[in-house]
């Protein structure tokens, strides 16, 4: 790594934005005894306001909360389903292009960059942050409920499908429910959300060390907005992402708090139930507090590098105990399948299976570009000396070949347990304990278990903290190194919105805040596409 070295200032030619705006100068700086602040003030102060607000009506009307809810998120992907799902399809093709075109050669900081961090070390960071707890969570539950759901085919109710099978099923085929059911899954795991993470990323990246705007979301408008960036628009901008990050990282906390839940049920006898959850939302939101305070370096990264340690060793034991043939072979062939039926898949218009692609395909693509602010400048920050095309592909398809072969080995696990060896555990399970249910078919299960649950705690830890700092800088005004209480509020309060909706719905409350963020994040993310290309053209290669 290098020593020393300013990021915001570029290494070799680059074509810097003119503009006379000095990163923080509409902050407020404030000290309270040995505390100190240094936030945007309005940016902080009406994300603050909002945030506190919503936290505090959910507490107060639990009861109308978990309808009201549910009312929220089936409006917006029974009705947006074909925009999410477009608009996740342009991201895959822009990335495509920018690979293939001249634009490829544009290097991040400057024509004589040099990459701050080893492949190894920023894979494990890209892993980490972008996929940690979705991939313990829904790991085995996913590829077992798209088999399911296939292998028992289409349901009809006065001519209109009520079933959640992915096209057009696979009624009695259990071979290919299969190949559907992995199919399936990778479209929701490869290209398309890492595709979102690298537009937001490249766009982040690219205005900040080549063209000297501060480290915040709405730099990447400047070539749209020009100065007027700095005023109400941007702010708006912010604020959205600041929103969008909170309530995206708020439903993957209370994800893993109810698979941790799980886990420690299974294998200690901990009572399962809210009072559980909210104890672990606690109890590991304290945890991240020590990374965040311990910054980047010393915080996320080497929580992000021995994730990747337990993560792997999980997944040999796994795949050496489990039925290796199947899974070494299962890992092509579904690499097969993901390619076979990605047409039909991405497809935003004319669905008949409607159940899947609101129930599954919408939710996930709004989740995903709720993540894009936090993820997208986790990656931004520690993608710094990369040309476009690396960057592009190794965000794209390094995590993704890393989905698919988790995905592989947990739910072809599932799978080959339920239609070989007759093996129901998994399948009656509820969601959360699904992937201690196949843990508890192999041998070492008690400590399999264990590791598992170490890996959704140390995830949700890594999640936390992550974005803690993500939503400092931009409420900071772009400022990277702003004091350590902003971090540690945003940290507390990434919590409190957990808990709150834990307690206002459980997960339906969870995943109608993402989608609900997700939503008008999906329009900024589109314009901020357009304008990081025009970014891109006038930049040296």
């Amino acid at each position: 790594m290098k020593e020393n070295k300013d990021p915001m200032i570029p290494d070799g030619e680059v074509n810097p934005i003119d503009t006379d705006y000095q990163v923080g100068q509409d902050n407020i700086v404030v000290s309270v005894g040995p505390f100190g602040l240094d936030i945007h003030n309005r940016v902080f102060a009406v994300s603050g306001v909002m945030i506190i607000a919503f936290v505090a009506l959910t507490l107060l009307f639990q009861a109308e909360a978990e309808p009201f809810f549910g009312d929220i998120r089936n409006w917006l992907t029974g009705n947006l389903d074909g925009f999410f799902m477009g608009a996740a399809n342009i991201f895959v093709i822009l990335c495509l292009v920018l690979v293939i075109s001249p634009l490829g050669r544009v290097r991040l900081g400057g024509t004589e960059a040099k990459p701050d961090y080893s492949y190894l070390g920023w894979f494990s960071m890209l892993f980490a942050a972008g996929m940690g707890i979705g991939l313990m969570y829904y790991g085995v539950s996913e590829p077992l409920g798209h088999f399911g759901t296939a292998f028992a085919g289409p349901t009809l109710e006065n001519g209109v499908r009520t079933d959640y099978a992915p096209l057009a099923g696979a009624a009695g085929d259990a071979v290919a429910a299969q190949k559907l059911a992995m199919a399936a899954t990778i479209y929701h795991w490869a290209l398309h959300p890492w595709a979102i993470y690298a537009i937001m990323a490249l766009g982040l990246a690219l205005f900040s060390f080549n063209k000297g705007l501060p480290l915040t979301i709405r730099s990447v408008f400047y070539p749209i907005l020009g100065e007027r960036v700095w005023g109400w628009p941007g702010h708006i901008i912010d604020i959205l992402a600041i929103l969008a990050t909170l309530f995206g990282l708020a439903t993957s906390l209370g994800l893993g708090a109810s698979q941790a839940a799980s886990g420690l049920h299974s294998v200690f006898g901990l009572p399962l139930g809210e009072t559980t959850e909210i104890l672990l939302v606690l109890g590991i939101t304290a945890l991240a507090l020590f990374s965040v305070v311990a910054g980047l370096d010393a915080g996320v990264k080497k929580l992000s590098e021995i994730n990747m340690v337990l993560a792997v060793l999980l997944v040999a034991f796994v795949l050496v105990v489990g039925p290796t043939i199947a899974i070494l072979t299962g890992f092509f062939d579904n690499m097969v399948s993901y390619i076979r039926y990605l047409p039909e898949l991405a497809n935003p218009v004319g669905r008949e299976d409607t159940g899947f692609a609101t129930g599954w395909t919408a939710f996930y693509w709004a989740w995903w570009i709720s993540w894009s602010p936090f993820v997208g400048m986790f990656i931004a920050r520690v993608s710094r000396g990369r040309t476009v095309r690396e960057f592009i592909i190794s965000v794209l398809l390094v995590p993704s070949v890393a989905c698919v072969f988790w995905m592989t080995v947990f739910g072809g696990t599932a799978i080959q347990q339920v239609v070989v060896d007759g093996y129901q555990a998994a399948v009656n399970a509820d969601l959360p304990l699904q992937l201690f249910a196949v843990l508890e078919g192999l041998p070492l299960a008690n400590i399999t278990s264990f590791v598992a649950i170490v890996l959704v705690i140390v995830f949700f830890v890594t999640s936390s903290d992550s974005g803690s700092l993500v939503i400092d800088v931009i409420s900071a005004g772009g400022k990277v190194e702003a004091p350590t209480p902003q971090r540690v509020f945003w940290c507390v309060f990434e919590g409190l919105v957990a808990v709150s909706l834990i307690l206002g719905g459980g997960l339906i409350a969870l995943q109608a805040m993402a989608v609900s963020t997700g939503f008008p994040f999906t329009i900024v993310l589109l314009i901020a596409a357009f304008s990081m290309v025009k970014g891109l053209m006038s930049e040296p290669r």
